[in-house]
């Protein structure tokens, strides 16, 4: 008798650890689809950037990251880790992809990262770059000269 419920408990122990592993798998896959998971692995890798909106691409290998001071980040899932950076002003190139719903990116200071970026939809793709767009210029070159003032700042 003991040995059946020996065979028993086994039995039951083996199956959770299928179950567990069939999960784990399930949630690789998944990529970065967790928003929660991104905010946790950015926030480590950059603890002292606040968080203000994320957006994922279509398939989940990518979020873009906008900050608390207008500045971009991005987080690429690199199968065994997440690989997560802050994309300083004037260090990426940004071309819509033929589909509409697309962004092609150069990363200026990580090569490894370019490619084209699909989205949900063309409204989550515009989003990202407007932030990649006020990303795009450094601080200093936001203000204009006193003796450059456009015909939209005359009054």
């Amino acid at each position: 008798m003991g040995i059946i419920v020996w065979c028993v408990l086994f039995a039951i122990v083996i199956f959770f650890a299928f179950v567990a592993t069939r999960m784990a798998a399930q949630n690789k896959e998944d990529g970065l689809h967790d928003t929660g998971l991104a905010i946790i692995e950015f926030g480590r890798a950059f603890p002292n950037e606040a968080i203000r909106q994320l957006q994922a691409t279509e398939n989940g290998q990518a979020v873009f990251v906008r900050l608390h001071d207008n500045k971009a980040g991005f987080m690429r899932n690199m199968s065994r880790h997440f690989s997560c950076h802050v994309i300083e002003p004037g260090r990426v190139r940004v071309v819509g992809s033929e589909t509409g719903r697309g962004l092609v990116i150069d990363f200026l200071d990580a090569p490894h990262h370019n490619g084209d970026f699909e989205f949900a939809s063309a409204k989550e793709a515009s989003e990202v770059s407007l932030w990649l767009l006020g990303n795009y210029i450094a601080e200093p070159d936001k203000d204009l000269l006193p003796g450059n003032i456009s015909a939209a700042n005359k009054q």
